[in-house]
């Protein structure tokens, strides 16, 4: 078997001490609101998160880092003035700093404190690791975290859930490539998205951080 697949699993899997389960990425506050609550509702959230906001714009900052780990600083800085207010950037940057905390001690990587897909992108390429495996992988296990945040929250069987992931691989599969190819433009146009990780800030009651 592939060790590069098992580094990933390993890197994306919920146990990955990133703190992922503590944040809905504004998935929260919609749920609250009544915009989402069934699992074709979830699945349309996450279809347009994936492909218009912030999972291309993600993986398309992983893959940037992963090409030139010389300039990651400069695409650490895109990525935080990309973050659509304080809780969103709060997210990516306390996930990113927990990843490389682990795979700095466990792999000698030398990422240090960076925004998620900035960080996975340089240690993937430190460790090298395919970036057509990492883009994929990161965007597998964003969609599986707000799936599960969802599951908690509307609530939704565990079954619905998984059939909602396993629906969305081949638009995984089709994002991860378009933002990984040379020269994929950076671009974000989920404003709902967006909106909706704003007023989780003002939320009354949460269970999530974001």
């Amino acid at each position: 078997m592939n060790t590069d697949i098992l580094t990933l699993m390993q890197w994306m899997s919920p146990g990955f001490p990133v703190g992922a389960f503590a944040y809905s990425h504004g998935l929260e506050e919609v749920i609250a609101s009544g915009t989402l609550q069934t699992s074709a509702d979830l699945r349309l959230w996450v279809s347009d998160i994936l492909t218009d906001g912030s999972g291309r714009s993600d993986a398309t900052l992983l893959a940037r880092a992963w090409r030139d780990t010389e300039t990651s600083g400069e695409t650490d800085d895109i990525a935080r003035a990309l973050a659509a207010g304080s809780e969103r950037l709060t997210e990516t940057c306390d996930q990113g700093a927990a990843f490389a905390r682990t795979v700095d001690a466990i792999w000698e990587t030398s990422v240090g404190g960076r925004t998620y897909p900035v960080a996975v992108g340089v240690a993937a390429a430190r460790q090298g690791l395919p970036l057509d495996l990492t883009t994929g992988a990161y965007l597998h296990a964003f969609a599986a975290n707000l799936i599960s945040a969802a599951v908690r929250l509307v609530p939704l069987g565990q079954t619905e859930g998984q059939a909602v992931l396993a629906s969305l691989e081949p638009l995984i599969r089709t994002t991860a490539e378009e933002a990984a190819a040379e020269g994929a433009a950076l671009w974000s146009n989920c404003i709902a998205g967006d909106i909706a990780a704003m007023r989780h800030e003002t939320l009354y009651s949460k269970v999530f951080r974001t």
